[in-house]
């Protein structure tokens, strides 16, 4: 039911290119996932997100399981009904979210007591109900629960958020019901300590075999060069013949090191947050659209792309919507910015299938920094 073949290796890092298949089809990997927090990705159509590259989607437990509530999506038929979306999804665990609430939560080895953001509610989540919760949710890939340490923090403190990590993940493992149908991947934590996060990979490896693993706790404020270290340590302890996952990284070029070092997936609210915001990924750099020297401009937002966007509006047009509040201006760089990460998620398979990683991670830097 899950199989991950990887056809291409580049031969000058750990870069491999392959496919990973879920009960609802297959993606690319490496793989972005556009982010669709309460099942919909921000102001586009799944037919949009099929149109400009996306062959898997990312939806969040926290905010599903707060509203409609879990037991809703399944009468919907599941979150591929409720979404719209006939391809593979993977949800979070929402102990991301949780844990953002840090004056509205406590947490012991048993779970997390949290409130409600919406109305205050007393709730609590424990790595069965997480697996439960997600379960009826239906997503073909779902996340273990993990306590996600902030940086920076003290050794101890990851120390024991790595500990719990992994007494969820075997109590998570052991109320996985639907393994014929959803593919639990643990999340390795350890913070910047390079010794906890190899001895992590290693536990949840023997502990708790999985079709995939995730690499967590980073994009959380960290240097590059921190979360390329927290990739190393990780990478070098899990199988090579599973997918990894770096959880919530979107920039370029974290992205660009990542799959270097090995790793297979993303997801970020970047492309849509960003453009919501009037800022446009572009592989010349990053295009503020709001900015006064693009009233009138006549050009796309980027010249060789394919996108709604750029077939059929000027940048001068976009600026325009931007600035009297018209919702088709965050929707045309959202469109515009998911496209470009498929783009470039495509040129980096390529560069790996033409064994050409390095130049091609040179090329774009170079770029989008001049």
């Amino acid at each position: 039911m899950f199989d991950f073949q990887i056809h291409h290796r580049d031969g000058s890092s750990a870069a491999r290119a392959g496919e990973f298949s879920t009960p609802h089809g297959t993606f690319r990997t490496p793989a972005f996932m556009p982010v669709g927090t309460r099942a919909s990705v921000k102001g586009l159509l799944p037919r949009d997100l099929r149109d400009l590259g996306a062959e898997i989607l990312l939806a969040n437990t926290y905010h599903l399981a707060l509203r409609p509530g879990a037991d809703v999506v399944g009468r919907l038929g599941g979150i591929q009904a409720m979404m719209g979306w006939n391809g593979p999804v993977l949800t979070d665990s929402g102990g991301f979210q949780v844990f953002s609430l840090s004056n509205l939560r406590t947490v012991d080895d048993d779970g997390v007591e949290f409130r409600s953001h919406i109305d205050g509610a007393a709730l609590r989540m424990t790595p069965e109900n997480c697996i439960e919760t997600q379960a009826a949710i239906g997503a073909d890939i779902v996340m273990a629960l993990d306590q996600c340490p902030p940086y920076p923090a003290s050794r101890s403190e990851v120390e024991e958020a790595t500990e719990r990590t992994l007494l969820w993940a075997r109590r998570c493992r052991d109320a996985h019901r639907t393994s014929d149908r959803q593919a639990l991947f643990p999340i390795v934590q350890g913070g910047e300590f390079d010794d906890l996060r190899r001895q992590a990979a290693r536990c949840l490896v023997a502990e708790v075999p999985s079709p995939g693993y995730a690499i967590g706790g980073v994009s959380v404020g960290e240097p590059h060069e921190i979360m390329m270290r927290a990739v190393d340590s990780a990478a070098a302890e899990l199988p090579a013949d599973r997918p990894r996952y770096l959880m919530g990284v979107g920039q370029p070029r974290d992205i660009l090191g990542a799959i270097r070092r090995g790793v297979d997936m993303f997801d970020c609210v970047l492309p849509t947050r960003n453009g919501r915001n009037a800022s446009a990924f572009t592989f010349s750099g990053i295009l503020r659209l709001r900015n006064q020297q693009y009233e009138g401009d006549g050009g796309p937002i980027e010249a060789d792309c394919d996108c709604p966007a750029c077939r059929g509006f000027s940048r001068g047009a976009i600026r325009h919507f931007f600035q009297v509040g018209e919702m088709l201006g965050p929707i045309l760089t959202s469109l515009h910015n998911l496209r470009f990460f498929a783009r470039f998620m495509a040129r980096i398979r390529e560069a790996i299938r033409a064994g050409r990683l390095a130049e091609y991670e040179k090329e774009f830097l170079k770029s989008v920094d001049s």
